[in-house]
């Protein structure tokens, strides 16, 4: 993987593929820049395509005290490595972060992203402040498998599943990632979909959700896509969270084609 140093000093690791339009992928809570690997292989005919280490993770550096803004620095620090313009995919959190960057003002064409995890009702609020609270005393004590039980539960894994993951090979990997679940938790503020932010993203914005996810994600869906000035919102059927590359691919494609 080839480097590039963020503004506060931070490397940032990141792999290149294909030909084309600049088009960043960002992923989510767990996840290093290999997590979009396949969908990457499948947009390279089409597009130079960036996946990278966010930081805290996989060969990237890391920089305390943490701060959202240096998430949308290390954005800034890829845009300006590959022309200084490029179109910006995120997934779940990762779509929090391009929303941020691009509301931020990158140079960033068009963006979209795929079920970023907010809320809908302002009655989740507390629940949000209790989720980071013990996620925060959990990380501060080293409490990292803690940590990986909460958020696991919290997304809805049941207890049964955690427990076997816990005796499964991956199950390191998260520990090893659990200090970044509260940079997920940071970027997505207080929960709720952050209206005034997506207003002042004038730039085109799908929004795409899985016909299979619970009701409250494609919900969010559904207001993320109103919230924007130039938002659309495209469901692909039989999708769930854990969404089949394959199926996504084409959408993106012909989306970040009209560049």
């Amino acid at each position: 993987m080839s480097k590039v140093i963020s503004r506060d000093g931070t490397p940032i690791a990141y792999a290149r593929t294909g030909t084309g339009e600049p088009l960043i992928l960002v992923g989510g809570a767990f996840s290093t820049g290999t997590a979009e690997g396949p969908l990457a292989g499948l947009l390279a005919p089409a597009f130079d395509v960036v996946t990278y280490d966010r930081r805290g993770r996989g060969a990237s550096g890391d920089t305390a005290p943490y701060a959202v803004a240096r998430e949308v620095e290390d954005l800034a620090a890829l845009v300006d490595e590959v022309g200084g313009s490029a179109c910006l995919y995120g997934m779940s959190s990762g779509g929090a972060l391009v929303l941020r960057a691009a509301a931020a003002g990158l140079r960033v064409p068009r963006l979209a992203v795929y079920e970023p995890p907010f809320t809908v009702g302002e009655d989740t609020r507390a629940e949000k402040t209790a989720y980071t609270r013990r996620l925060n005393e959990a990380l501060d004590d080293g409490r990292r498998g803690e940590a990986v039980e909460l958020f696991l539960s919290v997304v809805g894994m049941p207890a049964e599943f955690v427990a076997q993951m816990r005796r499964a090979p991956v199950w390191r990997s998260f520990e090893s990632l659990a200090p970044t679940l509260a940079y997920d938790d940071a970027l997505m503020g207080d929960g709720t979909v952050p209206c005034d932010r997506l207003a002042r993203i004038t730039r085109p914005v799908l929004v795409v959700d899985g016909g299979a996810s619970p009701p409250l994600m494609r919900d969010a869906a559904r207001r993320t896509a109103e919230a924007l000035p130039d938002g659309r919102r495209h469901t692909l059927p039989r999708q769930t969270h854990d969404v089949d590359p394959r199926a996504l691919a084409p959408v993106l494609a012909e989306f970040f084609a009209a560049v």
